[in-house]
């Protein structure tokens, strides 16, 4: 999986892609495809403190980031990348119609990407991946 994720870089870019049109579509697209309805948004689990749809969407973006970048030096600025990524993205809903910002949002985003972060953290010192 590891070696899949870092030969075909283009899937992170594309994921990268598909998660800013999905965040800057005003309404939702995935509720407009799913219930034909842009003001329903489809709903994974419930929220508890801070978003899980949110939580979910960089956590799994921040996986494939980290596996595409396993074995590069890039993984501060991937670090960099993903918080920038996940702040910028939920402030851009102030001003898109259709869209509010929520705290709860940015709080998920958030801490999907610094999950990972501990995670590769741990791992590259612990796990059985170090050399």
């Amino acid at each position: 999986m590891l070696k899949f994720f870092s030969t075909y870089k283009v899937i992170f870019y594309l994921i990268n892609i598909l998660l800013i049109i999905l965040y800057l579509y005003p309404g939702s697209l995935l509720g407009m495809i799913i219930y034909d309805n842009k003001s329903i948004q489809p709903q994974i689990t419930p929220d508890f403190i801070i978003s899980s749809n949110h939580f979910y969407v960089f956590l799994l973006i921040s996986i494939i980031g980290f596996l595409t970048f396993a074995n590069s030096k890039k993984n501060i600025l991937l670090v960099v990348y993903l918080i920038f990524l996940s702040i910028t993205l939920e402030t851009f809903h102030l001003v898109i119609p259709g869209r509010s910002f929520q705290w709860s949002d940015l709080f998920g985003n958030l801490l999907g990407v610094v999950v990972v972060i501990l995670l590769n953290n741990f791992i590259n010192k612990y796990g059985r991946f170090k050399k």
